[in-house]
């Protein structure tokens, strides 16, 4: 997908308010109603910030990237050659926000910790704890390598399309299923083993 283009195919439309389209805010932004763009933010917020947890593995990175994805989109709205596709758009900046902020965390990682293996580690939390499941598979997902656990959401929780994967990572489409299978894989690999702690 080249960047500040709006012109990929989301998976599933609009979240919120659904009697206004993408494209009908977007002209009311370009057109000076900025409070228009605060309809988009609330129609895509919770879904992308979903994803950025998901991908990113903590609270303070994920809303650093989903904020700086609504604000590069924001100021590049003039370019935005397809408004209907805003939402795919939009996903294309986050995903790479996601990116930048997880290269950037791991950097500042190994700046800090002298003990490489304390990273590959994370003693999973005891049943006595009563974790929930949805703790134990993002603690999974963190396992995997940036680029597996990526295509794993896109494609898994976010339901997109392979097609509209290749757009927004810029990967080929035989790559995308491959690293998903494998991202599948190690992902229940993982989940067994931590039944066993």
């Amino acid at each position: 997908m080249s960047k500040g283009r709006c012109d990929a195919t989301p998976g599933r439309e609009g979240i919120g308010d659904v009697g206004t389209s993408d494209a009908a805010l977007v002209r009311r932004v370009r057109a000076g109603d900025t409070a228009a763009y605060a309809d988009l933010v609330a129609r895509y917020r919770d879904r992308l910030g979903r994803y950025a947890l998901h991908m990113l593995g903590n609270r303070e990175d994920a809303e650093e990237a989903l904020q700086d994805a609504f604000v590069r989109a924001y100021r590049s709205l003039a370019r935005c050659d397809d408004p209907e596709r805003f939402g795919a758009w939009l996903y294309g900046i986050l995903v790479n926000r996601c990116r930048t902020t997880g290269a950037r965390a791991a950097r500042r990682a190994r700046r800090f910790v002298s003990d490489p293996t304390a990273l590959e580690t994370t003693p999973l939390p005891g049943p006595a704890e009563q974790t929930e499941w949805d703790d134990i598979v993002r603690w999974a997902l963190a396992r995997l390598a940036p680029e597996a656990r990526e295509a794993f959401l896109l494609k898994h929780v976010e339901e997109l399309e392979y097609e509209d994967i290749a757009q927004l990572t810029g990967a080929g489409i035989s790559a995308l299923k491959m690293r998903v299978k494998r991202a599948r894989e190690q992902l229940q690999a993982i989940l067994r083993e931590a039944e066993h702690v």
